[in-house]
């Protein structure tokens, strides 16, 4: 599809303390005629630098990004102080994720992305009842369970267990929990991209796999019983395999998408392989989502310093991922 075609993505600020609004500005110009993709928030938050349009509807976003950075105008109660959150801006952070979710929902844009998020301060200062902004945009898609993919074009990955300590992820791995994320993920390389008859490769949870129970039972007796039952519907999945062998070059040709069954397990190879590129992928949801695959980065905001890679591949995606979407029979 011409990019003149395409519906815009919605790009959330994030909280503009951090680099959100460099990390856009910068992106602005490397996309504007790839991919075309509109900033919700405040206009003043950009730097001083940034060639900015403000537009009215997201509809104008193709003829604004010839010229400048579109921004739909969402004012902030107060200026940021690069590297300081303000407790003055955290509901305004929420109304603009909020707002980019309604717009993907009314067609008016094509898909979300979304710049990195404080959690810490929108709870201590909103009131944010959520764990973090994956689980709030379920909430906002009304699903049950969202999955986390990283996405890069060596590798695509997802864990089963994410941000948990390493000695609970053995009683929070489930038999539920697995068959539910692989269904998830089944779908969605089917309805986000294109992927007819997706090869998914199973990491087991113990060193070798467990070597036939010798080095842990779960991988015999609640991973592969799970895989065994899926493949004989048909999904190519394989048995838990060792996840030090399958991460390699030749192992990567043989599959679509690995799951790994915890956090570390998952994002070491794809931070290997595509630091600077991997992508946060929220699968499960009834819109596209993504986002880079870093943080606020407080640190280093209003320094100038700040890489848009990450946010320029996220954005890239978000488009790839919206038009098979599209295309796939409902």
């Amino acid at each position: 599809m011409n990019a003149s075609n395409r519906s815009p993505v919605a790009l959330t600020c994030g909280d503009p303390a951090g680099i959100g609004p460099e990390i856009a500005s910068k992106a602005w110009p490397r996309l504007s005629d790839e991919a075309p993709f509109f900033l919700i928030g405040d206009p003043g938050h950009l730097p001083r630098a940034t060639k900015s349009v403000v537009i009215e509807d997201p509809s104008e976003t193709h003829e604004a990004i010839k010229h400048g950075l579109p921004v739909l105008s969402h004012p902030f109660p107060e200026v940021p102080s690069p590297g300081t959150p303000s407790s003055a801006n955290a509901h305004s952070v929420i109304d603009v994720i909020s707002r980019a979710v309604s717009l993907v929902q009314t067609g008016s844009a094509s898909a979300v992305c979304t710049a990195p998020i404080s959690k810490k301060v929108l709870v201590d200062h909103a009131q944010f009842q959520h764990p973090g902004h994956t689980e709030f945009l379920a909430a906002l898609g009304d699903v049950d369970r969202s999955v986390m993919m990283l996405a890069a074009d060596e590798l695509k990955v997802v864990p089963v267990t994410i941000h948990i300590p390493l000695q609970d992820v053995p009683r929070a791995l489930t038999s539920e929990l697995l068959e539910d994320t692989l269904r998830i993920v089944q779908s969605s390389m089917v309805q986000d991209f294109g992927v007819v008859d997706p090869r998914i490769a199973v990491a087991g949870l113990n060193p070798h796999a467990g070597e036939g129970g010798m080095l842990g039972l779960e991988d015999e007796q609640l991973i592969r019983p799970v895989c065994e039952a899926l493949r004989a519907e048909g999904l190519a999945i394989t048995d838990p395999l060792p996840a030090d062998t399958m991460f390699h070059s030749k192992a990567r040709e043989t599959y679509d998408v690995a799951v790994a069954m915890y956090h570390d397990q998952a994002l070491i190879p794809i931070k290997t392989l595509a630091f600077d590129r991997g992508v946060n992928v929220t699968l499960g949801l009834p819109f596209v989502r993504t986002s880079p695959d870093h943080g606020t980065a407080f640190n280093i905001a209003g320094k100038g310093v700040a890489d848009p890679t990450s946010l320029i591949e996220a954005i890239k995606l978000a488009h790839r991922m919206a038009a098979a979407r599209a295309k796939t029979p409902k």
